[in-house]
């Protein structure tokens, strides 16, 4: 009989299988990820957000009246929601990523029914001459669509949203003489503070 033991593996190659373990754990968790959120968010459609709010500020403070203000506004957030959805489209094809994708669709349909609350609320604080309340409002619902779609793209996102919200409960409150700056900081300023680590960290 033959008494030669038989050979254990040899220890070398585990640090290698151990890698390759783990590459391809990194793998699957980036492929789940990717599966359940749209990723594809531009930061610099976000930050070219921030600088129409910056370009539309010194055109609505020299209306005349608050419907021209009212209505430079509007013109601004349409513009300003073109560069974003381009962009974010054209960055969604450069990754492989549908814009009709389940979490892409997730996203629009979370996204869009702060914004119709929106237009509602300004068609009635329009009639009821309440102008003031148009800043905060406007912050406070845009920040929610963006902190609820947020839930499904990266994890910034959210973040961005709450910020928003903070800065619209803070415009309701403070003296109405205020509300254009806040129409700055908050539509110019926050979405260039946050557009700049988004394209930084996530590719455009």
């Amino acid at each position: 009989m033959n008494s030669t033991p038989l050979r254990t593996p040899s220890p070398e190659g585990t640090p290698a299988l151990h890698d390759r373990a783990i590459d391809n754990l990194r793998f699957i968790r980036k492929t789940m990820e990717r599966a359940g959120s749209f990723t594809a968010i531009s930061g610099w459609g976000i930050v070219g957000a921030g600088i129409t709010a910056f370009a539309a500020a010194p055109i609505a403070i020299a209306q005349a009246t608050p419907s021209r203000w009212i209505a430079t506004w509007i013109g601004a957030a349409i513009v300003a929601l073109a560069v974003s959805a381009t962009t974010t489209a054209r960055k969604a094809k450069r990754s492989g990523e549908a814009m009709a994708s389940g979490p892409a669709r997730k996203l629009w349909l979370a996204f869009a029914p702060p914004l119709v609350v929106g237009a509602v609320l300004t068609v009635l604080f329009v009639r009821l001459q309440l102008p003031q309340l148009l800043p905060g409002t406007w912050l406070l619902l845009y920040g929610t669509a963006v902190l609820v779609a947020g839930a499904f793209s990266i994890p910034i996102v959210p973040f961005m949203g709450l910020s928003f919200m903070v800065a619209g409960v803070i415009a309701l409150f403070a003296p109405a003489q205020l509300g254009n700056w806040f129409m700055v900081a908050g539509f110019g300023g926050l979405h260039v503070a946050f557009g700049l680590p988004i394209a930084r960290r996530y590719g455009g």
